[in-house]
C-alpha cells in the first residue's frame, strides 16, 4: 500500500476549479516532486492534503486512512507535517522553542502541572529539550539554540521552519518552496539536508519547488499541475524534456 493516496481530488471556489481530479501516490520513503507554473493549484492541494481546506471531492488516504473531514490537527497527529511558501516562524522565541512548540503533540503534561512545576513537568521538559536539539544537529543549528528566530540569516530560518516540521514526527513531510530566496549556495546545502532527513528518520518528502535544478537533483518522481489539473507524471528525466511542460512554463 502507498503511503500517500490522493483519487480524483478537487475543490472549487465558487466558479473557480482550483484543483480538479487529481490523482497521485506516493510510496513509503520516496522524494517526490510538485511542480508547476505560478497559479497551477500547487499550493491549494497541499492545504487540502494538510485540512486547510476540505475538497469538493475526492479522497485523500494516508496509510489507508481517509484525511478528509478531519482537522488540521488531526491531520498532523496522523502524520502529515508541513512547512510555508512564507516563512511562519515564531519570530520572538527561541530557535529552541519554535521546534519545542511541535512537540506537545507527542510528550504532554496537564495544565495544573504546568503551573505547579512538579516534578512530571521537568521530565518532560527535559525530555523535549533533548529532542529538539537533536532536530537542530542536523540543521546545524544546535549552537543558536537560544538565538530569537528573527534573527537568523534568511537561509537558516527555513532550515528551522523544516525542522519544526520535522518535531511533529510525520510520515510524510509537505515542503513548500524550501529553496525560495536562497543562493546557489544554499541551496545546494538544502539539497544534501533534504536527502538527509529522509534518510535518517525514514520520511516520505513531497516538495513544491520552482529551482528546476534542485528538483531534478533529488526528487524520484514528479506531477507536474498547470491549471489545476495533471499535465504529466513520471521520473524527472522524463517530465523535464516533455514539450507540454516546456510550453506551460515558457509558453508557445
Amino acid at each position: 500500500m502507498a503511503l500517500l493516496e490522493v483519487k480524483n481530488l478537487g475543490i472549487s471556489f465558487g466558479g473557480l476549479r482550483a484543483v480538479d481530479e487529481v490523482n497521485l501516490q506516493i510510496e513509503k520513503g520516496q522524494l517526490y516532486g510538485l511542480i508547476g507554473p505560478n497559479g497551477a493549484g500547487k499550493t491549494t492541494l497541499f492545504n487540502l492534503l494538510t485540512g486547510v481546506y476540505q475538497p469538493t471531492d475526492g479522497v485523500i488516504l494516508l496509510d489507508g486512512v481517509n484525511m478528509v473531514g478531519k482537522t488540521t490537527a488531526e491531520i498532523s497527529m496522523s502524520g502529515i507535517g508541513r512547512t510555508f511558501q512564507n516563512i511562519r516562524l515564531f519570530k520572538n522565541m527561541t530557535v529552541l522553542d519554535n521546534v519545542k512548540v511541535a512537540l506537545h503533540n507527542q510528550e504532554k503534561y496537564s495544565l495544573l502541572t504546568g503551573i505547579m512545576r512538579l516534578p512530571m513537568y521537568f521530565i518532560k521538559e527535559s525530555k523535549m529539550n533533548d529532542t529538539a536539539r537533536n532536530i537542530l544537529k542536523v540543521f546545524d543549528l544546535d549552537k543558536m539554540e537560544d538565538t530569537l528566530a528573527s534573527n537568523l540569516p534568511y537561509g537558516k530560518q527555513r532550515k528551522l521552519e523544516i525542522a519544526r516540521a520535522l518535531a511533529t514526527n510525520p510520515k510524510l513531510l509537505l515542503l513548500d518552496e524550501p529553496a525560495a530566496g536562497m543562493n546557489p549556495n544554499e541551496t545546494a546545502e538544502l539539497m544534501d539536508t533534504i536527502r538527509l532527513i529522509r534518510d535518517k528518520f525514514d520520511i516520505t518528502i513531497l516538495l513544491i519547488e520552482h529551482d528546476m535544478k534542485l528538483v531534478a537533483g533529488i526528487c524520484e518522481q514528479i506531477l507536474v499541475l498547470n491549471f489545476g489539473t495533471e499535465l504529466a507524471n513520471g521520473t524527472p528525466e522524463v517530465v523535464l524534456h516533455d514539450p507540454a511542460v516546456i510550453t506551460a512554463y515558457l509558453g508557445e
